[in-house]
């Protein structure tokens, strides 16, 4: 089940789901959110490294981040990934589960946006966005335009462990975009 328009308002109105800047009413959709802007981006140093090793924790130089002013465009080459941060600085409570989906306009343009999967009940801080280019052609996308959508829906019960309570929880109170920490990819760790 995925919450309408007017259940979404009635959770904002609750405190369940938390945005630092109020939302405007062309935001709320039938089933879903549009408040989902880039703020700032982060592109692999390809000019000095060459592999990224999952055994090993990724050096803090091997991103550069961007950020930019709000009419000045980031070109998205084809083939090319780029991580991405929402403005939206979130908070989910402990009985709801947030999916994190592209544009169809940008999808249709080649802009793929991804997630990882869902943003786990409990969590707290801005999104961080996989968008990747599979057209033929670049893109360019600018800060502060919509680039996915998010839609809510209910957990059977609040989560006996909430992605706050977790100890593994790598990523909570994350501002900006953030690279992966490759403690959580292996059992044994």
């Amino acid at each position: 089940m995925v919450y309408s328009d007017k259940d979404l308002k009635i959770l904002i109105e609750q405190g369940k789901l938390g945005f630092e800047q109020e939302l405007a009413p062309d935001q709320i959709g039938p089933a879903q959110l549009h408040p989902i802007h880039i703020l700032e981006f982060k592109v692999f140093r390809i000019d000095k490294f060459s592999l990224l090793d999952t055994k090993k924790p990724i050096p803090a130089h091997f991103m550069d981040t961007i950020k930019l002013e709000k009419e000045e465009p980031f070109i998205v080459h084809p083939g090319s990934f780029i991580i991405a941060s929402t403005a939206e600085y979130i908070k989910v409570s402990d009985d709801i589960v947030v999916t994190v989906e592209g544009k169809s306009s940008l999808a249709r343009m080649g802009i793929l946006v991804h997630t990882a999967g869902f943003v786990d009940p409990g969590f707290e801080g801005t999104i961080t966005l996989e968008i990747s280019n599979q057209s033929n052609v670049a893109v360019a996308l600018y800060p502060g335009m919509y680039i996915c959508q998010i839609a809510v829906s209910p957990l059977t019960s609040p989560a006996e462990n909430p992605y706050s309570k977790r100890k593994k929880s790598l990523y909570m109170r994350q501002k900006g975009p953030t690279m992966t920490d490759t403690r959580n990819l292996f059992k044994n760790n």
